[in-house]
């Protein structure tokens, strides 16, 4: 009797504890359907360091979303000539897939898409392997690059009217879905400064908006085929001049018009880092679902979160989902970010309050406090 007595309280206090349980993720959920974490993806070496933060930092926190920057760090079969070195093997990937699994993290891997092909005075894979597709192929890279230079290069493009481009992309990004078993791909299309260039044989004088907005309906059109969602960065469909917000986090080339000429359906991943810019409300309005990205301010990260439960929560019906969620970066590899994480850093080397780690904490941290009502 007493031990059946007994196990009816255990088996009650757990249906208590999972209804609680159930209640909060309800709630989290209510407020912020996307909560999530940007990053590079790790190297083999840091991989098991990874998985433990996913597990120990991540979980914790209710992160549900995982966007992994894999570019050409995976050790691809379609195009082995694009392999970095130390690139994941397909054994290590699913270890991270599986840790993301267990927990109900959604991975979306990003390559970078038409901007960001090369960096500093380095080519990257794509161009290098197959030069043909760039589309400023006049502008040599310097032996030493610095900001400003005369040609105005930023990050190489490729050109996305070239014949043959989009076999090799579509395979790049069909491979690495698969292989993260991922149903939304990030397409990064962030700072393209080189568009429609006038010495193009194919975009030379075109509606830089259009050729922008031509790339993003490619691109969603095959990853639609396969049941997947595309995500971008959203800074190319801001006007800099009309926000003043500058050519990095907004566009300064008339791709701004391509926000009317792109599927609403496409998710836009809004970034500021210095200030609560409330873009976001642009966009719903345009008819997109918006996740607002901060970086290492953690009092900017603090005021994005509030930000976006507070459009969720003063929006019609109609508008409400479109304010989708929150989602952290990291502009550093793993390790650095993992160092800085659990104070392994140099004192001093960088500042607490500039501190992406730091702006991970207060935004999570926020996120808590807000969904227990505090």
């Amino acid at each position: 009797m007493k031990k059946g007595f007994f196990n009816s309280c255990i088996l009650l206090i757990l249906l208590i504890g999972s209804k609680h349980s159930l209640i909060a993720q309800f709630r989290i959920d209510s407020l912020l359907p996307i909560r999530g974490l940007s990053i590079s993806s790790p190297s083999p070496a840091t991989l098991d360091s990874f998985i433990i933060f996913i597990n120990k930092e991540l979980v914790p926190r209710k992160v549900n979303t995982l966007l992994l920057r894999v570019d050409y760090n995976y050790q691809y079969k379609s195009h082995p000539e694009l392999v970095e070195q130390s690139a994941l093997s397909i054994d290590q990937v699913k270890k991270i897939v599986s840790a993301c699994k267990q927990n109900n993290i959604s991975i979306i891997p990003q390559v970078n898409l038409l901007g960001h092909q090369s960096w500093a005075n380095k080519t990257g894979k794509l161009l290098e392997q197959y030069p043909q597709f760039d589309e400023t192929p006049q502008v040599k890279m310097p032996e030493k690059y610095v900001w400003p230079n005369a040609d105005n290069l930023y990050c190489k493009s490729y050109c996305p009217l070239h014949p043959d481009v989009h076999k090799v992309v579509f395979e790049v990004v069909d491979e690495i879905c698969d292989a993260f078993e991922a149903t939304a791909f990030h397409a990064g299309m962030d700072e393209v400064f080189y568009l429609g260039d006038d010495k193009c044989p194919r975009c030379g004088g075109r509606d830089k908006a259009e050729l922008f907005a031509g790339e993003v309906r490619t691109l969603n059109d095959h990853l639609k085929q396969r049941g997947r969602e595309l995500w971008i960065w959203a800074d190319r469909l801001l006007d800099g001049k009309t926000t003043g917000l500058g050519m990095w986090e907004a566009s300064y080339n008339n791709t701004h018009r391509a926000v009317d000429l792109i599927p609403k359906e496409v998710v836009l991943c809004d970034w500021h880092y210095e200030r609560a810019d409330k873009t976001a409300v642009y966009f719903a309005m345009k008819g997109f679902r918006v996740v607002t990205c901060p970086w290492r301010k953690p009092e900017v990260s603090v005021l994005q979160v509030r930000d976006m439960v507070s459009f969720r929560q003063q929006s019609t019906l109609q508008m409400k989902d479109r304010f989708y969620g929150v989602v952290g970066t990291v502009w550093s590899s793993v390790s650095s970010f993992l160092n800085g994480y659990y104070g392994k850093q140099p004192t001093g080397q960088v500042p607490e309050n500039m501190a992406p780690w730091n702006s991970f904490r207060a935004m999570y941290d926020e996120m808590q406090k807000i969904s227990s009502g505090k």
